[in-house]
């Protein structure tokens, strides 16, 4: 019997294993998946080595939002050991102005409310229209954020405003890429997709349609069965 290809599933801002439960539910018959948080780090590369010194020679990753990031730092530290990626509602660029004083107004918050103030701000916008105010998605999502603690957002929120910029990473890659995006996603735009995913050789971009920012949660069918196509592809 041939071992099964290990696929990792990187969680974003403040996610858990809750996130990608229906993924590594419905794969884990046919794949070797693996979720990684990042819960204490602050650096993107301090996050990369963490899925690097767990994996073994050859891997597929997806990245979720912050997770793509650090998809893109393990392809600039290890390319060769990288057999598929997805890049799942994430971006590429660099720090923009007026970044610092957003997140650090989050930062503030969290830290003199603790991290159930996010659920009302922070979270909703991420969120289709019709799900923001929707029990069924807003609760679990919300225990999800208060697992973690306002030191852990704010050392993620380091991470995230000390990351390099991934743009000149992208057009090297030459592995199988898929480039997934939320319709309704106003964090990380479809347009925003649409313009990185041009500059990866034969990346295949791929619309959810009716979904926000939390593909993972919001379409989990979808992204499932979209993982599975992807693994299904021959890597380089």
């Amino acid at each position: 019997m041939s071992q099964k290809e290990t696929l990792y599933l990187l969680c974003g801002l403040l996610c858990d294993a809750y996130t990608f439960a229906r993924q590594k539910a419905a794969l884990s018959d046919r794949y070797d998946v693996r979720v990684v948080d990042f819960f204490g780090l602050d650096s993107m590369e301090s996050m990369a080595r963490k899925v690097l010194d767990d994996a073994p020679a050859r891997f597929s990753v997806c990245g979720f939002s912050m997770g793509g990031r650090v998809a893109l730092k393990i392809m600039e530290l290890a390319p060769q050991r990288v057999a598929r990626l997805c890049l799942l509602d994430t971006g590429v660029g660099p720090v923009v102005e007026g970044e610092a004083e957003k997140r650090q107004v989050l930062i503030d918050l969290a830290q003199a409310k603790g991290n159930a103030a996010l659920i009302k701000t922070w979270l909703p916008p991420m969120l289709h229209p019709t799900r923001q105010k929707d029990p069924a998605f807003i609760g679990p999502l919300g225990e999800m954020i208060c697992r973690a603690n306002p030191e852990i957002f704010a050392r993620q929120q380091k991470a995230l405003l000390t990351r390099d910029d991934a743009r000149p990473l992208l057009p090297k890659i030459k592995i199988p890429t898929y480039v997934v995006v939320g319709r309704q996603d106003v964090w990380s735009t479809v347009e925003q997709h649409e313009a990185f995913a041009r500059d990866i050789p034969g990346a295949k971009l791929i619309v959810i349609e009716d979904s926000g920012h939390f593909v993972p949660v919001e379409q989990a069918d979808q992204l499932s069965a979209t993982l599975d196509e992807m693994m299904q592809v021959p890597s380089t």
